[in-house]
């Protein structure tokens, strides 16, 4: 990897399992007056607006490099002007509409699941994204990673089921995370397919996946609701919950695009790993979950389950 960094690749991964760890416990830390759908909404815009000058400057410096070097020339121009095909405005389009779920899937399931399980059961997402890379980009998989994916799963029934391996006793909260982690792998690994393409970069795609979201989350719900609601918005308490999310969400967003660029994602994948540690942590502090011995093997069994599938991962590629 041409920008390979370590050290700054670990630094950026390490803030990301911060702030990922963080979003079931400030999703659950809100008042109540706020509901997930209000919640989603907002938290896209506020999304929107930190990745738009992120998005605008990496667009002049492609700009740049573009008038300065001819070398760089078909591949910048094809990142300036790839979101102009037909394809990639449908799967912008399909990210748009696609996050306009995925936030409120989010913040239903991690307040019916609880901070630990939730930020636990979105560890599920390396498993899906095998799946979908498989029959999407004919990535290969071998035994050992199926077999790990069976273990990584087993060590989340552990978790919920608190070691009675009763699945009826499976909380709906886990569900509907599970649907969202399948919605939104499903949709990464679209995206992935026009990066490859080299015809959009990451900043482009979050300021316009959460500007759709958001503006489409908006405008629907102040067409259901009244608009004197606008002041749940506006209340200084309600509106640092709003913030918080939203920062937290770009920011974990952007430090993970940036720890991508110095280390590889196998690699990253397994720092961010240990985020339900996070979770679980400040869960306890803030909101009173207790962290069970059934939730430390889950735990240890998903961390260890993803690494092995990751160092398989590196192996297959």
């Amino acid at each position: 990897m041409e920008n390979y960094n370590l050290k700054k690749g670990v630094i950026f991964a390490s803030i990301t399992i911060f702030t990922i760890g963080l979003q079931p416990v400030i999703s659950n830390a809100r008042p109540s007056i706020i509901d997930p759908y209000l919640f989603g909404a907002i938290t896209a815009l506020i999304e929107a607006v930190i990745f738009l000058p992120i998005f605008i400057l990496e667009r002049r410096k492609l700009k740049k490099e573009l008038q300065n070097s001819s070398e760089l020339f078909e591949k910048n121009f094809s990142l300036l002007n790839g979101w102009k095909k037909s394809v990639n405005i449908k799967v912008l389009i399909i990210i748009g509409l696609s996050f306009s779920a995925v936030p409120i899937l989010l913040y239903i399931g991690y307040e019916l699941a609880g901070a630990i399980i939730s930020s636990l059961t979105m560890k599920s997402e390396i498993i899906f994204a095998l799946i979908f890379g498989f029959f999407l980009l004919k990535e290969k998989i071998n035994k050992i990673q199926i077999a790990f994916c069976f273990l990584l799963f087993f060590g989340l029934i552990i978790a919920i089921t608190g070691g009675s391996f009763n699945i009826l006793e499976f909380n709906i909260g886990v569900i509907i995370l599970l649907l969202s982690v399948i919605l939104f792998t499903f949709v990464h690994t679209l995206t992935k397919i026009s990066f490859e393409r080299n015809e959009l970069f990451p900043s482009q795609v979050v300021f316009i996946r959460n500007f759709i979201s958001g503006i489409l989350l908006t405008i629907i719900y102040f067409l259901v609701f009244p608009l004197e609601n606008i002041f749940i918005v506006i209340n200084p308490n309600n509106l640092m919950f709003f913030l918080i999310m939203g920062l937290d969400y770009g920011i974990s967003l952007f430090f993970w695009y940036k720890a991508l660029t110095y280390i590889q994602i196998g690699k990253a994948s397994i720092i961010i790993s240990l985020s339900p540690i996070v979770s679980s942590f400040f869960s306890f502090l803030f909101l009173g979950e207790l962290f069970t011995i059934y939730h430390l093997i889950g735990t240890i069994i998903i961390i260890l389950s993803i690494c092995m599938i990751m160092k398989e991962k590196n192996k297959v590629e």
